[in-house]
């Protein structure tokens, strides 16, 4: 019989743990390509016209800092706050209800919840957070959220991890991070912290 990827994903996850802390966009929903495309439209409101793999390469970037690396890269001066409040608008309006979920990350999440405690760690601003959880049905298993702009620094640096190991009393090598993007894993390591990509089903 096929192992599943529930099962699989679910071998990765055994040990220790006191919490498993879960990035939210491309792990738990399936919506990258729609950020994708939102970038890419108000990119284009700005004249510039981006490489949408760049998103990829970036998952897990607070919005702000992605516009800051895409001045760089295209030469631009798009004003990162307004690009990140009128992507959330168009993303909030359009696409947010459409979010589909990662089944077996979800499954997994919703399994292990009251045994482990659960936080969702994003790059995206949460009032957006909330409503994806609520979308693809794991908003009431999570007890901490760390969203965009609540920490000084954003992924790939520790801070986000950090603080969500904070808030739920639990000890940073405690933590089992669960993400789609090499960003998101450069912040647990850095927060001293495995990991699993779960597109992948990597340890690291």
């Amino acid at each position: 019989m096929e192992e599943t990827d529930f099962a699989r994903l679910s071998k990765l996850t055994e040990g220790d743990y006191e919490a498993f802390l879960y990035d939210c966009d491309g792990t738990l929903a399936d919506n990258m390509p729609a950020h994708t495309v939102t970038y890419v439209a108000i990119a284009k409101q700005y004249g510039v016209d981006m490489d949408p793999a760049i998103i990829d390469e970036l998952a897990g970037w607070p919005i702000f800092n992605v516009v800051e690396e895409l001045n760089v890269r295209y030469q631009a001066d798009m004003d990162p706050a307004e690009f990140t409040a009128r992507k959330a608008k168009l993303y909030y309006e359009e696409y947010i209800g459409k979010a589909l979920p990662i089944t077996y990350v979800t499954e997994h999440l919703i399994a292990n919840a009251g045994r482990v405690r659960i936080a969702v760690v994003s790059g995206g601003d949460r009032r957006a957070v909330q409503h994806t959880l609520e979308v693809v049905g794991v908003s009431e298993y999570v007890e901490v959220m760390v969203c965009a702009g609540e920490t000084l620094k954003g992924k790939p640096f520790a801070d986000p991890f950090l603080k969500a190991a904070e808030l739920l009393g639990v000890d940073p090598k405690k933590c089992l991070v669960f993400e789609d993007g090499k960003p998101g894993t450069q912040a647990a390591e850095a927060a001293g912290m495995h990991w699993v990509r779960i597109d992948q089903f990597k340890f690291g």
